[in-house]
């Protein structure tokens, strides 16, 4: 299992990835448009779309930039990324970086298995612990750009744990695009539901 995690870290790759130092102060004002689907404060009151509030920078800036590149296919983002620069996205990650997330309640009929799989996966299936890389309280790794799982909508997650599941995610080709998808095609739609509700009520 201490090797699998391993590999798993070193095809993500864990190196630093240089980008320019956010402002929060300044990212408050820049992320206002973010607001009107994140809420606010990042913490988005709509299921479909992710909370922000608390997530770590590196991977903010990364999805960012995948999202303006076209490398990561939001719908719902279209063209909002166009005119903003490499400095407004460090900027509007600081901001929602600095925020605290809500949690939300997990299904009790789904906690148990929500909990087996998120904490120590399944061997036979040759499935890797969350842990590994979200952490045991899903607060991520923001050095590495893992990113915060706890409190998140399980909606989005199992949206997002779908997608993976896919040849077509709508996601870029990179390393922590690619493991995922290898994790994901191992899950079942049972096992997805409760790892998203688990995950939805994880503090």
């Amino acid at each position: 299992m201490n090797k699998l995690i391993v590999s798993l870290l070193l095809t993500l790759g864990i190196t630093g990835v240089a980008h320019a130092a956010g402002d929060a102060t300044a990212g408050q004002a820049k992320a206002a448009v973010c607001g009107a689907c994140h809420g606010p404060d990042g913490n988005s009151p709509a299921p479909n779309f992710p909370k922000l509030a608390g997530q770590g920078e590196r991977y903010l800036v990364k999805q960012m930039q995948d999202i303006k590149s076209g490398k990561r296919t939001v719908l719902e983002m279209t063209g909002l990324l166009t005119n903003t620069s490499d400095q407004d996205m460090a900027d509007i990650a600081a901001y929602f970086a600095s925020q605290k997330g809500s949690v939300g309640a997990a299904d009790p009929k789904l906690v148990a298995r929500g909990e087996k799989l998120f904490r120590g996966g399944d061997l036979d299936k040759g499935l890797p612990a969350c842990t590994g890389c979200h952490s045991p309280n899903g607060v991520g790794n923001a050095a590495a750009g893992f990113p915060h799982l706890s409190g998140q909508h399980a909606a989005y997650i199992a949206k997002q744990l779908t997608d993976f599941r896919k040849e077509d995610a709508g996601r870029a080709n990179d390393g922590d695009a690619m493991t995922m998808r290898t994790i994901a095609r191992k899950l079942s739609d049972e096992d997805i539901a409760a790892i998203s509700s688990y995950i939805q009520g994880l503090h």
